[in-house]
């Protein structure tokens, strides 16, 4: 999957925000749907534009980005 493909980000589209390529649908609200519990489905419904290939591509775009990072993990105060 070459998410390069799917994603694009034009400063005259959302801003610069990287989007799913011909849409203002950006990878960011599509994450964060996924990441308020979601599913796949209820994406595809309420984005009709979207598509699994699209979905992939997020993931694929998602993993190049974290993918070379140092993070550190803060422990969750008690």
């Amino acid at each position: 999957m070459n998410w390069r493909d799917h994603i694009e980000a034009r400063p005259d589209v959302m801003g610069g925000k990287p989007v799913i390529r011909d849409t203002r649908i950006t990878v960011e609200i599509i994450l964060d749907w996924l990441a308020a519990g979601w599913s796949e489905a209820e994406l595809f419904e309420s984005y009709p534009r979207l598509s699994p290939d699209d979905l992939k591509a997020i993931f694929a775009f998602a993993r190049e980005v974290v993918g070379d990072q140092l993070y550190a993990v803060v422990p969750k105060a008690a």
